[in-house]
């Protein structure tokens, strides 16, 4: 049976995509006055492909933006001062979060979470998107002195969860962190579909989050009919 289901943070709870966007928009309006001299597409797009879809940290996306665009009334470094300060104002989640994560604990599941990052930065985001109430545990990586895909955070999480492997599911968007590093933890994986790849070897591909609470009652029928998931 399913004893508890553990989520991945960006990509899979919160849109980063978009939350970058309207971060970065934000950002440019604010500080239009040492920033003007620059197109706001120019600046926008040049930040997002810098960022490379957050496994750029800020300090190299500033500095590579000082020097392209020639920012010379305001550092690097506080700009990701800026960043720091601001982000977590604009944080989008996927549609159905808050109803999904309802739907579990209804079905009185342990609800974890494993994000690699800063401490204090993810926290602050994670608090934005007003979901800690339902989180019986919450791991990031900079606190616990280890990162996805080390199998040990992984079974870190299982053990504040009192659940065995393949007892929990997994759900994250990245193939290689996510899916297969779960996978190999001995859970199941599912994949949030993100088109910056083609494609995962998961147990379940899902395109929302409300698609979750019908895979645990599939698997829980499964398990009553003693089949295993096989992907």
């Amino acid at each position: 049976m399913i004893k508890a289901v553990i989520f991945d943070l960006d990509g899979t709870l919160l849109d980063r995509d978009k939350s970058v966007e309207k971060f970065v928009s934000n950002q440019y309006r604010r500080l239009i006055e040492v920033l003007g001299h620059i197109d706001q597409t120019d600046y926008m797009q040049r930040f997002i492909q810098l960022d490379d879809y957050g496994y750029v940290w800020k300090d190299k996306v500033y500095q590579q933006l000082v020097e392209e665009f020639n920012i010379t009334e305001i550092s690097q470094e506080q700009l990701l001062e800026d960043y720091l300060a601001h982000f977590a104002a604009h944080c989008v989640p996927f549609p159905h979060l808050i109803q999904m994560l309802e739907k579990l604990k209804a079905q009185q599941l342990q609800i974890g979470m494993i994000t690699n990052g800063y401490t204090e930065f993810q926290a602050g985001n994670i608090e934005a998107l007003g979901i800690e109430e339902y989180f019986d545990v919450i791991l990031i990586s900079e606190k616990e002195g280890l990162r996805k895909p080390d199998k040990r955070i992984f079974e870190r999480a299982l053990e504040h969860l009192g659940a065995e492997a393949e007892e929990a599911i997994f759900v994250g968007d990245h193939p290689a962190n996510d899916v297969a590093a779960s996978a190999g933890a001995g859970m199941i994986s599912v994949w949030k579909r993100n088109a910056q790849w083609e494609n995962a070897k998961a147990h379940f591909t899902i395109d929302a989050l409300d698609e979750i609470p019908g895979i645990v009652q599939g698997l829980e029928h499964q398990a009553e009919l003693g089949i295993k998931p096989s992907n």
